[in-house]
């Protein structure tokens, strides 16, 4: 069966890219806007040819990493503390149902005033829109908990710390990684968007700076290495998932598959 996934998904690539290859041959749009995937697949390897390309892509990675740590390490703790917590659960839900929607795109001007076209300013856009992912999934998670087996814990007399591993931990880490792996994908959209359009050092200034001075084929080129960044980054996240939850039931059947 993933044999014959595999085929199929490379078919459909290939579809896809033969589509791309002949709509502006046949005329169908002008090429000055959309040139053929073959020129765009030329001007990719003058990118990965490019010192400056390596540099860049360093920058995006760096924002992306170090934004989705920060996120994810806030996103556990603050959402751990909260769910425990019945009394500050509540007294933070309307707060929280507040902030989420705020697109992070609005905090493009904050940020600007802020920190100008510095790493600060992808980092604040990456962890404000990262942030909520794991937050609300570590609270969905924890609240989960089985409560007899919290009381069959504690009746055996296991603290604090050893409920936390051994109950409260196995249930809300399906959560989290769910969490996290969906805060990797906003992660990278909100790095790239902060370097479109603040101009910080990334790939998306170099999207930016190759649209203004109507490099069509390159801006194409990096357009398609952020969407393999982020296939690379989905796939990674998807691995780190199952290993982590090598034990659960639903990965367990997901591989029995």
């Amino acid at each position: 069966m993933r044999g014959a996934d595999a085929a199929l998904g490379a078919a459909g690539l290939a579809g896809f890219l033969s589509l791309w290859e002949a709509t502006p041959r046949l005329g169908l749009v002008e090429d000055d806007y959309l040139p053929p995937v073959s020129r765009v697949a030329g001007a990719l390897a003058g990118e990965l040819a490019d010192g400056a390309f390596w540099t860049a892509l360093g920058d995006t990675l760096t924002g992306w990493a170090v934004g989705l740590l920060i996120a994810v390490t806030a996103g556990i703790l603050t959402g751990g503390v909260i769910a425990v917590v019945p009394h500050l659960r509540e007294a933070t839900s309307s707060t929280i149902e507040f902030l989420r929607p705020i697109p992070s795109v609005a905090l493009i001007p904050l940020a600007v005033l802020l920190y100008g076209s510095q790493l600060q300013s992808v980092l604040l856009l990456v962890v404000y829109a990262s942030f909520w992912q794991v937050l609300i999934q570590t609270l969905y998670g924890v609240q989960d908990v089985d409560p007899v087996a919290e009381e069959t814990a504690r009746s055996y007399g296991l603290g604090t710390w050893a409920r936390v591993r051994h109950v409260l931990w196995p249930t809300a880490l399906p959560y989290v990684m769910t969490g996290v792996r969906l805060a990797a994908a906003v992660a990278l959209i909100l790095a790239v968007t902060a370097e479109l359009v603040i101009g910080a050092p990334g790939l998306g200034q170099r999207i930016s700076v190759a649209q203004s001075s109507q490099a069509v084929p390159e801006m194409y080129a990096l357009v398609v290495v952020t969407g393999l960044l982020g296939l690379l980054i989905n796939v990674g996240a998807r691995t780190v998932e199952r290993r982590a939850l090598a034990w659960h039931q639903s990965v367990r059947g997901e591989v029995a598959v």
